[in-house]
């Protein structure tokens, strides 16, 4: 049995990711000992999914405050700030990005608050709780890495080594500063504290939407799923993944069909990927072949994840996905979505309002590096669709099965949740 995927953790100082780039071929990680190197390896999809991005940013933002060096409060706090700014600025269509960073900004708000209230710098109250354990009990913080030095990557320059202590990793405490002698000692604490716990969070959330949803999977069900939304997309055990992975746990017999997702291929390198190496039965196809599927009745339900979902329901996921929420419609197919709450933007009313991220024209021109169209050939390239509430039979969160009229079932689900 493979161990079990963990997509990204905090280890000794650093935050640990899967390349993500290098899949299906290799399976290897990025240590990043810079605050900056999380925003790049955001940035270029080193590591990807709402949930996941919003996971690496916490840590990251955690790992940038243990290398703020001033000492003086409103410098430091313009400091944290600008680091947050910066994440903000990756990935405008992930609500789970902005949900972490919000969330990181309260932890620091509480923590300057305490330290300011009780007059000096408290050290030592607040513990960074210790690194999970694998399947095979090792104290890895959730992940399995491998044999130092086998397929590894350092930072992220491609350098390899083991995903242990990294050069610039803090001395000391190993959390920045000078340990009792750095006045912030127990804001940085806090800090990783809360972007650990936020990781391990996500992966049981992702366990209860699994639970909630797989009532939903008939035996012998045959699912239609599309880009990835399983444990490369969060912190571990997936959204729609873990749905699907939850009910082969029951002991369902189900096979899955994989969109390869055009242009980057999330079906076909990471969904693919993470169903053949569990053993989940599955068949590759492409993007355009969906419809066709559908028409020879082997498609029972679609099941998809969300990068954000809007207070009618909604929802802004991979490009491509509105197109199969139409086609499901037209052949009487249930069309599902699994998400966190933390995925559900109640501050917009609709999908209309989401953001939608545009990327680089070159993901549309080149593959694997040859190029695939006419030089200079203009390029449209939004990264995400929206989906309208009406096409979704059901939205699964770990608060339970959310169905029409949306509006009314997110705010029960936001406040039981």
């Amino acid at each position: 049995m493979e161990k079990e995927i963990r997509t990204v953790i905090w280890k000794d100082g650093a935050v640990v990711m899967i390349d993500q780039k290098a899949l299906p071929v290799e399976e290897r990680y990025v240590t990043c000992t810079d605050y900056r190197e999380v925003i790049a390896a955001i940035n270029d999809l080193t590591i990807r999914g709402a949930p996941a991005i919003g996971v690496a940013a916490a840590m990251g933002i955690a790992l940038g405050a243990l290398h703020i060096a001033a000492d003086a409060p409103e410098s430091f706090r313009n400091a944290f700030d600008e680091i947050c700014l910066q994440f903000s600025a990756t990935r405008p269509t992930a609500r789970n990005l902005f949900w972490a960073i919000e969330r990181m900004k309260r932890r620091f708000e509480t923590e300057v608050l305490l330290r300011s209230s009780a007059g000096h710098p408290v050290a030592g109250d607040t513990a960074v709780p210790p690194p999970e354990s694998g399947p095979d009990g090792e104290k890895t913080g959730g992940i399995s890495p491998g044999p130092a030095g086998e397929g590894q990557t350092a930072g992220t320059s491609g350098e390899t080594g083991s995903p242990g202590t990294q050069p610039g990793t803090p001395v000391g405490n190993g959390l920045g500063g000078t340990g009792e002698r750095d006045p912030w000692r127990q804001v940085r604490e806090a800090l990783v504290a809360e972007a650990v716990r936020i990781g391990t969070e996500d992966v049981a959330i992702n366990r209860r939407i699994g639970e909630n949803g797989r009532e939903l999977i008939p035996d012998g069900a045959r699912i239609l799923t599309h880009c990835n939304a399983g444990a490369l997309a969060t912190a571990g055990y997936g959204t729609a993944l873990g749905v699907i992975r939850a009910a082969c746990e029951e002991g369902k017999k189900i096979h899955v069909y994989v969109d390869e997702t055009r242009p980057v291929l999330q079906g076909a390198r990471l969904t693919a990927w993470e169903l053949v190496r569990e053993g989940i039965p599955c068949t590759l196809i492409a993007d355009n072949m969906a419809g066709f599927l559908m028409r020879q009745g082997k498609v029972d339900l679609v099941i998809v994840g969300a990068d954000r979902i809007a207070r009618n329901g909604d929802a802004a996921n991979k490009i491509g996905t509105y197109g199969l929420a139409v086609l499901a419609k037209a052949h009487g197919i249930p069309f599902y979505i699994a998400a966190p709450l933390s995925t559900i933007d109640t501050a917009l009313p609709d999908g209309g309002e989401i953001p939608i991220e545009e990327r680089n024209p070159k993901e549309m021109t080149r593959l694997q590096g040859v190029r695939t169209a006419p030089e200079g050939i203009p390029v449209w390239n939004p990264a995400f669709d929206i989906t309208p509430h009406e096409l979704i039979s059901a939205i699964i969160t770990e608060a339970g099965v959310i169905r029409p009229p949306y509006t009314e079932g997110i705010e029960r689900a936001k406040e039981s949740g």
